[in-house]
């Protein structure tokens, strides 16, 4: 991706922590922890040449002036703290320090919600949180994000519809950059396809987020009052959570404007709110009814930790090489406990002196175990076929031996395989395949239970090493080798998942999945990347039943009532005992029927549902299902899904699947997944590592200090904290500069493509935000040469406008090209290329060619049709570079368009409702732009040329063009030339090389122009020559000691980034040489001629 000269200067100058420039505004609803303290001013932006300022005379004055202040200053100071004369030798006199004078805070004069005041002059430089102040609040107060409802004026039109329902961030905290991606692109897409005409809707929202937000209360809770949740009962726990989501609600709603999302905030939903609980309670109802939803007493992951099951998307396979000591929530972190390895044991054969060797790396599951298989085929064991064994540590309890063809591997060990049913997924289906006892030996809490006889109360890795010493005891211990093996892990609390058995509600996901795969084959749903397609096919074919238990507190309470019948033998794991009610009343209508006139309790369950039972209804939830709203009629189904990959099957198959089964559609008719974002060394984000970035700190600039105190206010342990600190004083050691909310969301977008992962390097932030500076410059710049009774054209006579100048058509052209590729660009989601193609329209297009060359054009001296014609091009320049901004800047486009002039005729009060730029065929000036094009590739040899001989005045150029038209074409555009080439003099254009003065030298613009630059006379050959020799020297040091760095024997090992930093500097300094040589080269051909 091409940051460009302008954001490559991040890379020339020191990066120093920018002071905050806070708007103080009595409505920006202050974030609470948005401010810190005053830091060292930033480095010297650079400003549009030809931008107004003081002459270089004025500035020297100016200079000399405040020397002589200074020192008048200084002396003063001293004479005023000067006592008596020290004696030799004393102490050394202090260095007396000038008085910094802080510059007051600015402060925003717009009544809040009102249209910004922009009567003051534009501000010299810019300042972003100065420029984003106030037009939120106007922006939400008037409405503009709000969908007009349909009517006769406006009717309805489906294929000019485009919805999104944001991917609700989770209220556990604040967002973080990921979410900032996501609003960032998904944003980009609602200001283009509103700018287009369409009705949009972008719906706003929160997830309650059961697991995590209990989790990170529970913690809150420990740290601060050293209570649990059970100190507080349900009720008031619940009540607990409930205030900090209200807290991280408001929070999350500051940060998405913040972010200049164009929310329709008065369709904001929440995961628990009333709404969305009807269609959570729907959903369950009609699952049970239609006979998906079932209860069933099943192997469950159970994390002893958060006491609660998980899903299979929830745990995350850890894989160990072989013996490794790990850390387990629970246990002091001196006790690791030890994984990869497998123990051998012996089994006895009953009333017999034969014996069976099994292994296991769960030694304490023997204490579960109720048979052992072997392979039918295996003749070492045929002759003990349907023999029992003896428990090594049960008396009371003897096991057969089963043959299984389809667990045992023959040539695996000693070919037995000891079955736990109740504890092994693949002994589970054994134990069904043979009718085993299913023997549960854990309690919820991790401790052994009355099963385990003499190791009851034990925890169940204390158990572990407990069951090995009594093995040995017993003379029944083989071995312990290594292992490598994969350990279940909880995703959130890092505890050791343990397969237990436990009744649970669960849906069959089979025929939902054969519904959803059908529609999304036979209406072709887009989903990309394709590798994302694939990946959501082959997951569909090989889905699971869920488990939409969970025993957690937080979240919705499972509409589902067992009804306990006086005098009748239930069993709780059996569907055929529950009722379900939308109400309790329908419950208990149901209860009363099943109960038949026998007494009988409606006892609700106690468990709540998983998370994405819920949020997998978000996308008509959101519209008001399960009523038939308006909403749902006119938004549903929605345009598109923008999320990350990482959550294709956690949520996006279940809204595909949920979707398709309660309301017959798709819920959206794309799916566009976008990479991880992680840190600029390629690490995911983590809390842990300190690379968690909350935008508003890039946003507004964060010191070290200030990103530090955040972990000290957060709920990382101090070991945690210690390595966060560490891994933020390495990247940020000077914190985090003020960039803007403009800069971050091009950034965003500039790097995002599909699939890709993002390795996201924060202070490149700042790159954008000079190229801002830049819009600013340029805009201002313009406006002074919009001046004296310029009146803008309508937008038809826009349309229609005819260019006078060669420049001007070439530059309406690259304004037309551009806007035929960013529009092709936001359909096909080609956010790089879109960022790319603007950015460079402005910067190189714009800045550096049209208003450079029009200086002299638009002076009021100048000739008046010729001025009104530059003039009116760079306004439609302006306007409509703006526009195409918009989407990915929607602050400073905003603020400089209503700087502007204003058109005759205009009637969109926002730029955010004015047209988006299309292709112009009256401006389709592609002759001409060619032409135009061998001007410019001919100032770039000048300048190429001039800069190769270290000439920045008296220049003088020879333009060789043999072809007479082309060289008409050349002379009558040595003026735009001239004005294009700093330090020039004169250009002059000849049709032949013996036209051209000796002493020249020569670079080829085409196969047609040749570029000549007069150099004799003007450089000192000698000392130039000097100069590269001492350059090049410099150069083969630094080439020998990274190509050293490259070969040496563990440069493999050597981390990616360092790596690649590495390789970057070589084929640098490479490029370097071959630059110096060829101009070592030049010189000495220029000597000898």
């Amino acid at each position: 991706m091409p940051i460009g000269r302008w954001a490559a200067l991040r890379f020339a100058l020191p990066v120093r922590p920018r002071p905050v420039l806070r708007a103080v505004h009595p409505t920006a609803a202050s974030y609470i922890h948005m401010s810190q303290p005053p830091s060292a001013p930033p480095p010297a932006e650079v400003t549009l040449a030809g931008a107004e300022g003081p002459s270089k005379s004025a500035q020297k004055k100016a200079a000399k002036l405040a020397e002589k202040q200074a020192k008048a200053a200084a002396k003063n100071a001293l004479k005023a703290e000067k006592g008596p004369a020290p004696a030799t030798g004393g102490a050394k006199k202090e260095k007396v320090k000038k008085e910094v004078k802080e510059e007051p805070a600015w402060v925003d004069p717009t009544v809040p919600g009102e249209k910004k005041d922009l009567s003051a002059p534009m501000e010299s430089g810019y300042h972003p949180l100065h420029v984003e102040s106030s037009w939120y609040a106007w922006w939400e107060k008037k409405g503009f994000f709000t969908p007009t409802p349909p009517s006769d004026e406006a009717p309805w039109d489906p294929a000019k519809t485009f919805v999104i329902p944001l991917p609700p961030p989770n209220v556990t905290g604040v967002l973080h950059i990921g979410h900032a991606l996501t609003i960032s692109i998904q944003d980009a897409l609602m200001r283009f396809y509103r700018m287009k005409g369409y009705r949009t809707a972008y719906v706003p929202g929160y997830d309650h987020a059961g697991i995590s937000t209990q989790t990170v209360v529970e913690k809150r809770l420990a740290k601060q009052e050293g209570k649990s949740r059970y100190d507080y009962g349900r009720e008031a726990f619940v009540e607990k959570v409930f205030q900090w989501k209200d807290e991280y609600q408001r929070r999350i709603g500051l940060q998405m404007r913040r972010l200049g999302a164009s929310f329709d905030f008065s369709r904001e939903a929440f995961t628990m709110d009333p709404t969305r609980s009807e269609a959570v309670t729907e959903n369950f109802c009609r699952l049970f009814e239609d006979g998906i939803l079932y209860r069933e007493n099943r192997l469950v992951n159970w994390c002893v930790y958060l006491n609660t099951t998980l899903s299979n998307l929830e745990v995350v396979q850890k894989t160990l090489p072989g013996r490794t000591l790990m850390n387990v929530p629970g246990y002091p972190p001196n006790e690791r406990i030890e994984f990869g390895v497998i123990v051998s044991f012996v089994y006895r054969v009953v009333d017999s002196d034969e014996s069976i060797i099994v292994a296991t790396t769960r030694p304490e599951t023997i204490l579960g175990d109720t048979a052992v298989a072997v392979h039918p085929d295996d003749e070492r064991y045929k002759h003990l076929h349907g023999k029992k064994l003896q428990h090594p540590f049960l008396a009371d309890r003897q096991i057969p031996i089963v043959t299984d063809s389809i667990v045992v591997d023959m040539s695996f060990g000693t070919g037995a395989v000891k079955i736990t049913p109740a504890h092994d997924p693949n002994d589970y289906e054994v134990g069904k395949r043979h009718g085993l006892p299913f023997i549960n030996i854990l309690n919820d809490d991790g401790t052994l239970n009355e099963n385990a006889g003499e190791f009851a109360g034990m925890k169940r890795f204390s158990a572990r090493r407990a069951v090995v010493e009594a093995l040995k005891a017993r003379g029944l211990y083989v071995e312990t080798k290594d292992n490598p093996m994969v350990v279940p892990v909880c995703e959130r609390s890092g505890d050791v998942i343990e397969p237990v058995m436990k009744p649970q509600w669960w849906v069959n996901c089979k025929p939902l999945a054969e519904a959803a795969v059908a529609k999304v084959q036979s209406e072709d749903m887009i989903i990309e990347p394709p590798q994302s397609k694939r990946e959501f096919f082959r997951w569909m074919e090989n889905i699971q039943d869920w488990c939409v238990s969970r025993q957690l507190w937080w979240g919705h309470r499972c509409p589902a009532y067992f009804v306990d019948i006086d005098g009748e033998t239930q069993d709780p794991a059996e569907s055929r005992w529950w009722v379900v009610g939308r109400t309790l009343a329908q419950a208990d209508g149901r209860a009363a029927k099943l109960a038949a006139g026998r007494p009988y309790t409606l006892k609700q369950d106690e468990d709540v549902l998983d998370t994405w039972f819920s949020s997998g209804l978000w996308p008509f939830s959101t519209l008001g299902w399960p009523k038939a709203s308006d909403d749902m009629r006119y938004y549903y189904p929605t345009s598109m899904l923008e999320t990350g990959w990482d959550i294709l099957f956690f949520w996006v198959a279940r809204m595909i699947m949920l979707g398709v089964y309660h309301t017959g559609q798709l819920p959206f008719k794309e799916v566009f997944c976008h990479a991880m974002v992680r840190d600029a060394h390629g690490r995911k984000m983590s809390k842990s590592l300190g690379n968690v970035i909350d935008p508003i700190d890039v946003i507004e600039g964060i010191s070290l200090e200030g990103l530090q105190q955040r972990l000290r206010e957060g709920n990382l342990d101090e070991k945690e904290i210690a390595k966060a600190a560490a891994g933020q004083k390495k990247d940020y050691p000077k914190g985090i500069p003020q960039c803007g909310t403009d800069a971050l969301r091009f950034t965003l977008c500039a790097y995002t493509a599909a699939g890709r992962d993002i390795n996201l390097d924060i202070l490149r932030v700042e790159g954008y935000r000079k190229f801002c500076n830049k819009l600013w410059n340029a805009t201002r710049f313009a406006l002074l040469k919009l001046q004296d009774g310029f009146q803008p054209l309508t937008l038809d006579a826009q349309d229609a406008f005819a260019p006078q100048s060669l420049v001007e058509k070439w530059i309406l052209h690259r304004l037309n090209v551009t806007a035929r590729q960013l529009n092709s660009d936001m359909e096909s989601r080609s956010f790089m290329s879109a960022t790319t193609c603007i950015y460079n329209f402005w910067l190189y297009d714009l800045c550096d060619v049209y208003i450079e060359a029009i200086k002299p054009i638009t002076d009021p001296s100048a000739e008046p049709a010729a001025r009104a014609s530059a003039q009116h091009t760079l306004y439609a320049c302006l306007d409509a570079g703006l526009k195409m901004l918009h989407p990915f800047m929607p602050f400073v486009t905003e603020e400089l368009w209503h700087r502007l002039p204003s058109r005759p005729g205009e009637t969109s009060e926002t730029i955010a409702h004015a047209r988006f730029p299309t292709w112009n065929d009256t401006h389709d000036f592609g002759a001409q732009a060619a032409q135009f094009e061998d001007v410019f590739a001919s100032v770039r040899a000048i300048r190429g040329l001039a800069a190769d001989y270290g000439l920045t005045s008296q220049i003088q150029a020879y333009i060789e063009a043999p072809d007479a038209a082309v060289r008409a074409m050349l002379s009558s555009q040595q003026s735009v030339m001239h004005t294009l080439i700093k330090g020039c003099e004169s250009v002059a254009c000849v049709a032949q090389a013996s036209d051209v003065p000796a002493g020249c030298v020569v670079a080829s613009v085409s196969a047609s122009i040749q570029a000549h630059l007069l150099v004799r006379g003007l450089v000192d050959i000698d000392q130039e020559l000097s100069k590269l020799a001492k350059k090049l020297a410099l150069n083969e040091t630094q080439l020998q000691r990274t190509t050293a760095l490259t070969q040496k024997p563990d440069w493999a090992k050597t981390p990616e980034d360092v790596r690649a930093t590495t390789e970057q500097r070589l084929h640098d300094l490479e490029g370097e040489k071959a630059a110096l040589m060829q101009a070592q080269a030049n010189f000495e051909h220029l000597r000898s001629a």
